[in-house]
């Protein structure tokens, strides 16, 4: 498997609405996430910068749930868009669905991962593939913020 180094400087040089971004299962990797994220929705789609705090802080659940449970090497993220939506999707091999664990205080650390992808996208949700699933979310944007 190629250094972590590598990956990380491949994946930030590439275009995660063009494709698929295939990242080690690392905890460094939730890193590499969070910055392709910030970089295409607040410098190449100029959204808003609420918006893209919201959607870093998701996708870096949504990349450590993958890191801690799939059990896999490597996963995928994708970053599309559509009018007036985005969505951030994580793939990986595992078939074991996530599940929302109840949140009764806000100190918790551990296992609240779905309850703010719950809590602060329009929807999410985990399509079941041949060989894993995908787990993602949904954010509305103003058709007037999106941009070319």
């Amino acid at each position: 498997m190629p250094d972590v180094v590598e990956v990380a400087e491949d994946a930030l040089s590439a275009d995660p609405s063009a494709g698929e971004i295939r990242l080690p299962s690392q905890p460094s990797s939730a890193r590499i996430a969070r910055r392709l994220t910030q970089r295409q929705l607040q410098h190449r789609w100029m959204l808003p910068p609420e918006l893209t705090q919201d959607a870093v802080l998701l996708v870096s659940e949504l990349v450590g749930n993958a890191v801690l449970h799939a059990g896999a090497p490597a996963f995928g993220l994708r970053i599309r868009r559509r009018r007036g939506w985005i969505r951030i999707e994580v793939r990986d091999p595992s078939r074991a669905l996530p599940c929302q664990l109840p949140v009764c205080a806000m100190d918790v650390t551990s296992g609240r991962g779905l309850f703010l992808v719950d809590t602060l996208a329009d929807r999410w949700g985990v399509d079941l593939l041949p060989h894993g699933k995908r787990t993602w979310f949904d954010m509305r944007i103003a058709h007037r913020e999106l941009r070319p």
